[in-house]
């Protein structure tokens, strides 16, 4: 079936957000764990729910936090994760891709529909805003995807999802999309996180936005031609 919209995750593909909640989370776990080196454990764990990054933290730590402090440090990575910059060429990528455009984001709404405001993106995806708290559950369940999908009127086989992590890839994958797996962010270390993305089932792997467009032109031209 030809490929007829583009599902981008929000942070860490438009926004470089994911290396500044990262600091935040590893900062605010330490200091309620002094002594912990909290990095190793929560860096695995970015893509999904600050709530499960948190308990996944402390689940391989032995440590525990009560609700009163995971909501405290959800605030605040939330609050400094907005003002994250985009991505170079976002912009222009955007608006050279004619397909119609969706975020799917594993944030809560307001949160989102806030940063792309005050990145002026609003205007690719207008009410096309697909988030976590909308749906039964999270990423990596594909519940966000096929939100997306149903609100556009568009068959998940004919979305093209751009996503940075595993547990993105694993939800678009699973709702039955082609993903393109994007390794730009300065959270990003390594040929490791490419190669953790493709066993995950992206189909291919890039680092720079303003080659989005013609990735994007690519993959609409091989799902014509199959088809035919």
């Amino acid at each position: 079936m030809p490929i007829q919209a583009l599902i981008c995750d929000c942070d860490g593909v438009l926004i470089d957000s994911e290396a500044v909640a990262a600091r935040v989370l590893v900062r605010e776990l330490e200091a309620r764990w002094p002594g912990v080196d909290a990095a190793p454990v929560v860096m695995p764990l970015l893509g999904q729910r600050i709530e499960r990054v948190l308990g996944g933290a402390g689940e391989a730590l032995g440590r525990s936090l009560s609700a009163a402090d995971v909501d405290a440090i959800r605030v605040v990575a939330e609050a400094e994760a907005r003002e994250a910059p985009l991505f170079p060429g976002v912009v222009a990528a955007l608006e050279a891709v004619t397909l119609t455009k969706a975020c799917a984001s594993n944030s809560y709404t307001a949160v989102v529909r806030e940063v792309l405001a005050r990145n002026g993106l609003e205007r690719f995806f207008g009410e096309r805003v697909y988030c976590a708290d909308l749906v039964a559950k999270p990423k990596p369940a594909p519940d966000v995807y096929l939100a997306a999908a149903q609100g556009m009127d568009v068959p998940p086989v004919a979305c093209l999802v751009v996503e940075d992590s595993v547990t993105g890839v694993s939800a678009a994958r699973a709702a039955g999309m082609t993903v393109l797996g994007f390794v730009g962010g300065t959270h990003v270390g390594g040929d490791a996180h490419a190669h953790e993305l493709r066993e995950a089932g992206a189909i291919e792997i890039f680092d720079d936005m303003t080659t989005l467009p013609a990735r994007v032109a690519q993959w609409m031209n091989k799902a014509q031609t199959r088809s035919n």
